[in-house]
């Protein structure tokens, strides 16, 4: 763990946003993951399209992209970034105690003054909420889980790997 104060906090312990006029643009690089469980049954149902909303993971990729795009709505005092390239991808894990694992990868590019680490989790996490949203109606037991950053390139505090 850093050394360094919580940045949204202020001497006083007031609530602020970071002021980041000072700081230089660079390339900001972050990767972000998160796991849903499911029965092996709602994972068949949503490999064969068998959801009547559609195909799930391509509208749960549509939703990070579009949470991406919107984390400064999200979060409040996370400052709205035009996010330059998000990618989201999905991959079926090998079963543990009788469940099914989606794992869910984002990640998030810009050029900017800060870091788009919230922009990849927040990718993950509506990704994750769509897929349990579309498929709630066979498994409300799914679990979303996990949900963590990977990885981060770019900016003063330097890169960062879990």
């Amino acid at each position: 763990m850093s050394d360094e104060r919580l940045s949204h906090i202020g001497e006083g312990g007031e609530a602020r946003m970071v002021d980041v006029t000072g700081k230089t643009e660079t390339l900001r690089v972050a990767l972000a993951e998160g796991v849903v469980l499911m029965a092996p049954q709602t994972r068949r149902e949503i490999e064969t399209g068998g959801g009547r909303k559609g195909n799930v993971l391509e509208v749960a990729r549509i939703a990070g992209v579009q949470g991406a795009k919107r984390t400064g709505d999200w979060i409040p005092l996370c400052h709205p970034l035009g996010v330059e390239h998000v990618r989201v991808d999905f991959e079926w894990l090998e079963d543990v105690d009788g469940r099914a694992r989606l794992r869910i990868e984002a990640e998030a590019r810009i050029r900017a003054k800060t870091g788009v680490e919230m922009e990849a989790l927040v990718a993950v996490s509506a990704a994750a909420l769509t897929v349990y949203d579309m498929a709630k109606a066979v498994d409300k037991a799914m679990v979303i889980s996990n949900v963590r950053l990977l990885e981060k390139r770019g900016g003063k505090s330097g890169d960062y790997r879990a």
